[in-house]
């Protein structure tokens, strides 16, 4: 940080802290003693792409590594485009293997992140849900290094349960780093891993 830096009051950013998502497995038992929610075996990386070579191989390179185990029984992973034109890869994990799951997440960030493409990089999510039918994902904030829950209400446009994304950063405050600035609970409405 320069000198110029300092008397403007600018600061480096941060950078992200990927090991924090190894904090999901013990989490996701957490979540389950304490509120009834179970993984769903489905994970996200969204991430903003970029045209290019450099790009493309990288994806590719995701690609390869997280399909690798498809001639034993693995699902490959998919890709897709939301509404405002990010992409989401999609990673499936037996739901009692989060820390398979959670592996195959950490190594796509870690990908983009060394590949150059680390300010692309928004957020990862794990999928949980309940017998009742509530879906819950616990979203991970690559830029803050921060968690929070997100938690759609059923059968409702938009609308999230408000008390149960309160109760679980309650219940989680031990297991993971939850994000303490609400307003950064963003909704990721139909994100893929949120529903099995």
């Amino acid at each position: 940080m320069g000198l110029l830096d300092i008397i403007l009051g600018r600061s480096k950013p941060v950078r992200p802290d990927l090991d924090q998502l190894f904090g999901l497995p013990s989490a996701a038992v957490t979540l389950e003693a304490g509120a009834g929610f179970t993984p769903t075996g489905l994970g996200s990386v969204c991430f903003a792409s970029v045209e290019g070579g450099a790009f493309g191989r990288l994806q590719r390179d995701v690609t390869e590594l997280l399909d690798a185990d498809t001639d034993r029984g693995g699902v490959p992973v998919e890709f897709s485009q939301d509404g405002f034109g990010y992409t989401w890869l999609l990673a499936r994990q037996p739901p009692d293997d989060v820390a398979s799951l959670v592996n195959d997440l950490h190594a796509v960030n870690t990908l983009l992140q060394d590949g150059g493409f680390g300010p692309q990089l928004l957020c990862s999510l794990l999928g949980f849900h309940e017998a009742a039918g509530r879906s819950l994902a616990l979203v991970y904030l690559y830029k803050r290094g921060t968690f929070y829950p997100f938690a759609p209400l059923p059968g409702a446009a938009e609308k999230r349960d408000n008390a149960l994304e309160l109760q679980v950063r309650a219940l989680l405050g031990d297991d993971l780093r939850i994000e303490q600035d609400l307003s950064r609970w963003f909704p990721v409405w139909g994100a893929p891993g949120l529903h099995t």
